[in-house]
């Protein structure tokens, strides 16, 4: 826990590192859960395509019709004992990331943030009724011994994560990322509460943080239950999964290497972000 020190800032974007929208909820979940004030938002004109990422016509109580423009947020909690959570989540920008991380960073070490946890979520050949696999890891020697952490050894395209990620550790900001695997076949119809839930149980073991779960529990039940009601009705979707339980039970045996989650995180990402091609999957969104 004192890796990461007692002021820990906490980033999530919706986009290219968002399968089944877990990483975002679990954001939205941590706000939700306690009393947040903004400390920085940056410029929608600098950083967004409105091509790629329309503002949104919203009407008020009163019927007023407004724009919200896309954003990107941190927000600091309220003053608090042991550890506290800061945040940052928006929407993943189109452009300058350099200069968008910059701002962030900068804004980061006025609030004497002592340590950063990247959530993200990826499409993954696993099936829904097997526990939510998470990968742990770091580019911090320290973290990774202090918190048993892997070493990513990827090299390819990557988000804007790893960009604010680089940029904390030059800073001397150590950070460390947290990614969920979300069964592809649902990942682009769907929510994955049960991915959300997944990741804030990590968060939580690595921060010491207590983070108020509500309802998520009995979403991720209901989530697994709609899932398997639908898949009852396809035959091919139904021996599909069960070939993903077979290699899932084979990984989680104690003659698995314990590389297995880490092979699958950088499969992942040299695909770009796709997922495998099977029945019943969207393409992500980048």
């Amino acid at each position: 826990m004192d890796s990461l020190g007692q002021r820990v800032l906490v980033v999530a974007f919706d986009g290219w590192n968002d399968a089944g929208e877990a990483a975002s909820a679990a954001a939205a979940r941590l706000r939700a859960a306690n009393e947040y004030e903004p400390v920085l938002s940056v410029d929608p004109e600098l950083y967004f395509d409105y091509q790629y990422t329309r503002p949104q016509a919203r009407l008020d109580a009163d019927g007023t019709r407004s724009l919200v423009w896309p954003e990107a947020t941190l927000w600091r909690p309220a003053p608090g004992e042991g550890t506290r959570l800061w945040l940052l989540n928006g929407v993943e920008p189109a452009r300058a990331w350099q200069a968008f991380a910059a701002e962030f960073i900068d804004a980061a070490l006025s609030e004497d943030i002592t340590g950063l946890v990247a959530l993200g979520s990826m499409m993954s050949d696993v099936p829904h009724t097997r526990p939510i696999s998470v990968f742990a890891g770091s580019d911090n020697e320290r973290l990774r011994t202090e918190l048993g952490l892997e070493r990513s050894t990827y090299e390819g395209p990557v988000g804007i994560l790893s960009v604010l990620a680089a940029a904390a550790e030059e800073a001397g900001i150590p950070t460390a990322a947290l990614w969920a695997s979300v069964p592809h076949y649902v990942a682009g119809h769907t929510t994955s509460p049960k991915a959300t839930l997944a990741l804030l149980d990590k968060l939580t073991e690595l921060t010491g943080s207590p983070i108020a779960r509500g309802e998520l529990p009995a979403e991720a039940l209901a989530w697994e239950a709609s899932i398997d009601a639908a898949a009852a009705d396809d035959e091919e979707m139904t021996e599909y999964i069960r070939q993903l339980e077979r290699t899932r039970d084979t990984w989680d045996s104690p003659e698995a290497s314990g590389d297995a989650i880490a092979q699958e995180f950088e499969k992942y990402l040299r695909r770009g972000g796709d997922g495998p091609s099977k029945p019943g999957r969207d393409e992500p969104r980048r």
